[in-house]
């Protein structure tokens, strides 16, 4: 629409507003095309066109043609240029209309079509509808149930259909994509398959002991018979409570019947049953040197691959040694260190090449990390002893007695505080060894550690592991003599071999922790006068707990002594993250 002209002196232009269906090439010309008013005007019709940008463009023209003019002539010209200017903004306002009138009409046809070529709109069904369709189904369901079932897909399929109009038979397009999800399915069903066979023998994982399901299939695989504990502690439900004594005379009379179990392998088994064999160097030597005569006698089966057999046979000997005692951190590593080697084992190699590069592999570890490790860490350890000292240990490390049996070699004059615990008293038996080697010791028991410690000058303890935050993992009163070493300002001193490094993390003893005989608590050796707890299993109020290690904090630790130096706690992140790349030890 176009307004009205405005009752001013000097005439003004009225700028026309710009259609988006109109293109800017093809702008409408303000002004007149006759030759003699362009050469009144003294303007060509390209330079008298609506310019978008400026909003008083035709208005500045018609006042230059006005101020061009003299008198009232100029007036008229100005006067005749906006007449011009009204009649083309009318017919240019005409042609909008007439273009968007034709758009929508075209629209409107467009959507007539698409209107008459779709598909009807489904009805929707009223709530009687869906209840009588319901009532059929469920009538036909009955009916086939009381036919035997041999029609009941059927019946309801017939029903469905005459209640639901059908579907279009699928595109080629939608058949392939079906086609290849199945396909996709049925090779994931597969690779589950094979995994779940792959993985039928390895080892379990750290296992919560309370969940009832997984307890029960670990039973039906194992081949040692153990029956659980009565009275179980209520806060160490989730680590193994058994009943201890009954194992190892089943598993004496199934030597002969278990095939796939090397006798060396099953040996050490019944070792670590029977507690022959203690001391985390002495089981984890003891194990390599099971898996040493095992592959020595390894031969790869018709149709299997050397690599793949080898690692399922060292997980299920694996599976043994968790059953007969679970295993430390430093086993632990030593069975990550031993499949890393069969895995990079080099497909050229022979069977007997691999054997015994596999073979020099265990050996080289037990020489290198165990034997040669404590020899560095007793060089190192000896320098922190002066004459005149007291040398306070716990239990029995061999690590530490070696420290204190070379120190006397070298003739440093100093005393040894001998601090022991109930039930297993392993310190009675270092006091024996260093008594026989001409050392001066004083013996005690934990409960008077306090009274001893003020005489003290350094404490040497052994570890069996070493944690990523600095916590060590040892027997059990550990931590308490540590503590109390604190309290007196003494310095605590860990001996620990870099292969019992471990990159997890324990704040406490709950977690992780092994459970000893709650029997042998009970009972005081020497003294069958003291019987009152013999029948204490027929108290269902009464627990024993007989914990094996415990965790102390690295606040309670002055120094690490390993076979890479010494070490405050805080550096243990270091030492395994370094080391770890070597592949050496993990």
């Amino acid at each position: 629409m176009i307004p009205p002209p405005r009752q001013n002196s000097v005439p003004v232009a009225v700028p026309v507003t710009l259609s988006p269906l109109r293109r800017d090439s093809h702008q409408i010309p303000i002004g007149s095309y006759n030759p003699v008013n362009d050469s009144l005007l003294g303007t060509s019709p390209e330079s008298s066109r609506f310019d978008p940008g400026s909003e008083f463009s035709d208005d500045v023209s018609v006042s230059r043609a006005a101020s061009s003019m003299p008198g009232s002539g100029g007036e008229m010209m100005a006067m005749k240029a906006r007449g011009d200017l009204k009649a083309k903004n009318t017919a240019a306002a005409e042609a909008i209309v007439k273009t968007v009138s034709g758009i929508s009409e075209k629209n409107e046809e467009a959507q007539n079509e698409g209107a008459e070529n779709s598909k009807p709109l489904k009805q929707k069904s009223t709530r009687a509808d869906r209840r009588a369709l319901q009532e059929a189904q469920r009538a036909a369901k009955a009916a086939a149930k009381e036919s035997g079932g041999g029609g009941k897909n059927s019946t309801v399929s017939g029903v469905a259909k005459q209640g639901k109009p059908g579907k279009p038979p699928p595109q080629k397009k939608d058949a392939t994509k079906i086609t290849a999800a199945s396909t996709t399915s049925e090779k994931k069903v597969s690779d589950r398959s094979s995994e779940k066979d792959r993985k039928k023998d390895a080892p379990p994982p750290r296992m919560q002991y309370d969940d009832e399901h997984r307890v029960e299939k670990a039973k039906r695989r194992a081949v040692v018979n153990q029956f659980e504990a009565r009275n179980r502690v209520e806060l160490f439900r989730h680590l193994p409570q058994y009943v201890h004594g009954t194992q190892l005379p089943d598993l004496e009379s199934k030597f002969f019947q278990l095939e796939p179990m090397h006798p060396s392998v099953y040996k050490v088994g019944l070792q670590y049953l029977s507690g022959d064999i203690s001391g985390g160097n002495a089981r984890c030597i003891a194990m390599l040197l099971a898996f040493r005569e095992a592959i020595k006698d390894y031969s790869t089966p018709a149709k299997k691959l050397f690599i793949r057999d080898l690692t399922a046979k060292i997980n299920s000997y694996v599976s043994f040694f968790t059953e007969c005692r679970p295993l430390s951190v430093s086993m632990g590593n030593a069975i990550k260190f031993l499949k890393n080697r069969i895995a990079k084992l080099p497909d050229s190699l022979s069977e007997s090449e691999k054997k015994s590069s596999l073979q020099s592999d265990i050996d080289r570890f037990i020489n290198e990390k165990i034997i040669l490790a404590d020899k560095v860490i007793v060089r190192h350890a000896v320098t922190k002893i002066r004459d005149g000292d007291v040398l306070l240990t716990y239990g029995s490390s061999t690590v530490v007695e070696m420290i204190l049996l070379y120190a006397h070699e070298l003739g440093k004059q100093f005393r040894v505080v001998v601090v022991d615990s109930r039930p297993k008293l392993e310190g009675q038996a270092l006091l024996h060894r260093l008594v026989a080697k001409g050392l001066s010791c004083t013996y005690t028991h934990i409960n008077a550690v306090s009274y001893i410690m003020h005489e003290v000058t350094r404490v040497f303890l052994g570890a069996s592991s070493v944690l990523s935050n600095g916590t060590v993992y040892s027997r059990v009163g550990t931590a308490c003599v540590a503590m109390v070493a604190h309290a007196f300002h003494v310095p605590v001193l860990i001996c620990c071999e870099a292969y019992k490094f471990h990159e997890r993390v324990q704040l406490d003893s709950i977690c992780s922790n092994e459970l000893g005989d709650p029997d042998v608590i009970a009972k005081i050796p020497g003294r069958q006068d003291l019987n009152h707890l013999d029948n204490w299993a027929e108290d269902e109020n009464l627990q024993l707990l007989n914990l094996t290690y415990d965790a102390t904090p690295s606040d309670y630790v002055s120094m690490i002594v390993t076979d890479y130096g010494m070490l405050p706690p805080t550096s243990v992140p270091v030492i395994v993250r370094e080391y770890r790349r070597e592949h050496l030890w993990i």
